[in-house]
């Protein structure tokens, strides 16, 4: 399956992100098919660049977005935004 998800650039402790499309197979920094843009969040406010007739191409032969990139693309008005989950998690067993 093809997925749509954001690989970690930059230095330590200063993350950016680029939009790829990739196998799920492939490690989140590894192998890819396609850069579709980039996403910085340190910056105020958020830097989010994506190439949108490429999103939608990728959307529409069907690459599955992950939940972030959904989140980014829904603020960006390329795609839906992702159901919000209704209820809480369960603490972890062994949290005080």
């Amino acid at each position: 399956m093809v997925k749509i998800r954001l690989r970690r650039m930059g230095a330590k402790k200063q993350p950016t992100y680029r939009f790829v499309v990739a196998d799920s197979r492939s490690p989140r920094d590894g192998k890819f098919i396609e850069i579709l843009g980039h996403y910085n969040p340190r910056t105020e406010p958020k830097t989010l660049e994506v190439d949108e007739i490429k999103a939608r191409e990728w959307l529409s032969k069907g690459a599955q977005p992950s939940l972030t990139v959904q989140r980014l693309f829904a603020e960006k008005g390329i795609m839906a935004a992702p159901p919000h989950r209704a209820t809480k998690r369960q603490p972890r067993k062994g949290s005080a």
